[in-house]
């Protein structure tokens, strides 16, 4: 079954500095019914304008995915680490026991766009811990390229949850194809252009579940960028 989470259907807030979609319930806007996706607690897709961004704060227990689209993220956190996240590059932050951070988009023209992923860890009370890669467009053309998964399979990500992401940068007509093993369910998020899920019509935006599904079929309608999330 393929579940369909329209774009325009996010919550959705702009507060000058900062316009904000929520594919799941987060701060102010709550809706019963969208509280995340099996692991998959939060989906941001964030703007943020020149010179602004989120001042230190902290979290604890939660794995945190930050992948840019446009622009530039600037990272620093309570752990000494400190780096500029740009398209192509993925963060993950695990926040465990506690973590303070701050992002920011140090250009002073262009706007930052990217999504803010938070997966629920397998056990709470873990150090904290950081890493930063750079997955080049060419690895993704036609291709999923696993970008995080439990192990740091093939040069990924390390996460601390059974939860695989994978992206893909789809050109007109280019297919992939994914295969869910008995018991796992995905989310599959279009970050740019239009793709075919199995046959239905997905936009920049949109999100879909897909439960009982043993296969992925996506295909490029046209120019297309998307992640896919492979859960327990």
């Amino acid at each position: 079954m393929i579940t369909i989470r329209p774009a325009g259907e996010r919550g959705h807030a702009n507060h000058g500095w900062l316009d904000t979609h929520h594919t799941f319930s987060f701060a102010d806007y709550h809706d019963p019914k969208h509280m995340g996706f099996r692991t998959l607690r939060v989906l941001n897709e964030d703007r943020v304008q020149p010179g602004q961004g989120f001042g230190a704060h902290s979290h604890q227990d939660m794995e945190i995915v930050t992948y840019v689209l446009e622009g530039a993220l600037q990272h620093r956190d309570s752990l000494g680490n400190g780096s500029i996240i740009r398209p192509g590059e993925v963060q993950r932050m695990s926040a465990g026991t506690g973590v303070v951070h701050s992002e920011f988009n140090p250009s002073r023209t262009e706007p930052v766009r990217f999504l803010q992923i938070w997966i629920l860890p397998a056990r709470n009370g873990g150090p904290p811990g950081y890493e930063q890669k750079r997955f080049e467009t060419e690895m993704r053309r036609g291709e999923l390229q696993l970008m995080a998964s439990p192990d740091g399979a093939g040069g990924s990500l390390t996460i601390h949850q059974d939860a695989r992401i994978f992206s893909a940068i789809l050109d007109p007509k280019q297919r992939v194809r994914h295969e869910l093993a008995k018991g796992r369910h995905a989310w599959v998020q279009i970050a740019n252009g239009m793709i075919e899920l199995n046959g239905r019509a997905l936009s920049a935006g949109d999100g879909a579940a897909a439960g009982d599904e043993r296969r992925l079929e996506l295909a490029g309608r046209e120019p297309a960028e998307l992640l896919v999330f492979d859960l327990a």
